[in-house]
């Protein structure tokens, strides 16, 4: 009985640990092209296959098409966020050029909690 007990409560810790991990403010500023974020402020192509660590991040393949709609900023540059097909989340910027830019104008705007929770189907997942 203690040995379940001791399996559910590792269970329950790991848990506990990637939910805090999954819910991590990667920087409290972005840069949008509106005061929104809702206008695509590029198109980019992947130059370089992309796995994310988590949820929130977006994967993708050399060669395919990313629309960027923010860029975070201040703390942590060096991630866009974007959308390919229905999948949106963070990649690197480096891991992707520029191929059309949609608007030059930047809005610097505060992140807020949503912005770094992950999608799962149709619904948020609030851990």
């Amino acid at each position: 009985m203690s040995r379940i007990l001791d399996q559910r409560i590792l269970l329950l810790a790991i848990s506990f640990l990637t939910s805090l991990q999954s819910t991590k403010v990667l920087s409290e500023w972005k840069k949008c092209g509106d005061p929104e974020c809702e206008t695509a402020m590029s198109r980019v192509q992947a130059t370089t296959d992309y796995l994310g660590p988590d949820c929130r991040y977006l994967n993708f393949k050399t060669g395919e098409e990313i629309m960027v709609y923010s860029k975070l900023s201040r703390k942590n540059e060096n991630l866009w966020t974007g959308s390919k097909g229905k999948d949106f989340g963070y990649f690197p910027k480096d891991a992707v050029k520029v191929e059309e830019v949609f608007t030059a104008a930047e809005v610097e705007v505060l992140t807020k909690e949503t912005d770094f929770l992950c999608l799962h189907g149709d619904k948020y997942t609030f851990e």
